[in-house]
């Protein structure tokens, strides 16, 4: 068959991760960007003005039209994309439901960029979930593009890669994904244009769901294992955060007191089979706290109304006059209520 010059490409995406993929099928010969598709402006940061997207930040400073309806379901709105003529909708993390006659519109293909190993992870927080239920040695994650059909991340698949979750935080890994996603997507999209793509259809019987993370999810429970502990904290960096609350005892010249801490990813230690889960000791230097196998060396901590510091700076400031040895206990900030 005769090698098709352009694709006609609406772009839908909104966050950072969509916006890796915008600039990947910009830079792409074969791709005609007509239109992109951004969730409306939010308020933002202390001030709560709206601020655009990511997406929409990219598409303005590549000159591409923005559209930025708040539902897809009218028939206004479907009228304005169809006059796009796409052949594919490219979408990424937009954030909006796509009725079935949007679905129909384009003429290859609707596809999107899912951020797991499909059919696990569907849902809103793919990556996060990746990496707090990744505590076990040689756990991957990985891009999905799928054909999109009516039920939520559930359709055939065309092309699937994958990486290990290794010390990533969900910050890191979503950076790694967004790359590795605009890359086959594009692979995908040539596919199509050039009639061999193949979509799979998913395994029902193996699907999981990737509930959209609350702060409640960064409570740590210091009873589970160390690895268990670490996943969990580099899942919830850099947010909702990690959280724990140090309940310190009295010493020299040390009053008792607690801590909200905010707990950045830090260093599994040797076992703590002596000491209850949850046990807090340092050594002038560090603090660890015991898990409910090892020991766990915290990093960087940010108590409650400050700026992220080393632990050592917070031996040297507040905790000046802390005891050595085993001094308190670490608990859930809903154990401390």
């Amino acid at each position: 068959m005769a090698q098709e010059k352009d694709c006609r490409i609406v772009f839908m995406g909104t966050p950072g991760f969509a916006a890796a993929s915008l600039k990947r099928l910009a830079a792409w010969p074969r791709a005609r960007i007509v239109a992109v598709y951004t969730q409306p402006d939010r308020p933002a940061g202390r001030g709560q003005k709206l601020a655009m997207s990511a997406v929409k930040k990219l598409a303005l400073e590549l000159g591409i039209p923005v559209c930025q309806p708040a539902s897809l379901k009218g028939a206004e709105a479907q009228a304005e994309l169809a006059a796009f003529r796409p052949d594919v909708l490219a979408v990424a993390a937009y954030g909006l439901i796509l009725p079935d006659a949007v679905l129909d519109m384009p003429r290859l293909a609707p596809v999107n960029v899912h951020a797991s190993i499909l059919p696990g992870l569907r849902g809103a927080a793919p990556i996060q979930r990746a990496v707090m239920e990744g505590w076990q040695p040689g756990a991957r994650a990985g891009i999905s593009i799928m054909r999109i059909g009516s039920r939520l991340d559930a359709g055939p698949v065309y092309a699937m890669s994958d990486t290990l979750i290794g010390e990533h935080t969900s910050g890191s890994l979503h950076d790694a994904l967004a790359q590795m996603g605009a890359e086959l997507l594009v692979a995908v999209l040539d596919d199509l244009m050039e009639g061999r793509a193949v979509a799979v259809e998913q395994d029902e019987s193996l699907a999981t769901h990737a509930a959209k993370l609350g702060k409640r999810d960064g409570y740590i429970n210091w009873t589970r294992s160390a690895a268990e502990v670490h996943a969990q904290i580099r899942g919830v960096t850099p947010k909702p955060g990690a959280r724990t609350v140090l309940h310190l005892d009295a010493g020299t010249d040390f009053a008792a007191q607690s801590m909200p801490l905010i707990v950045s990813p830090g260093t599994i230690g040797e076992p703590a089979a002596d000491s209850a889960p949850g046990s807090v000791r340092h050594d002038g230097q560090g603090i660890s706290i015991a898990c409910g196998d090892l020991w766990y060396a915290l990093g960087m901590v940010r108590p409650e109304g400050r700026k992220d510091m080393p632990v050592r700076d917070l031996l040297n400031g507040s905790l000046k006059n802390l005891p050595q040895g085993v001094c308190g206990e670490a608990r859930s900030p809903e154990e401390s209520l």
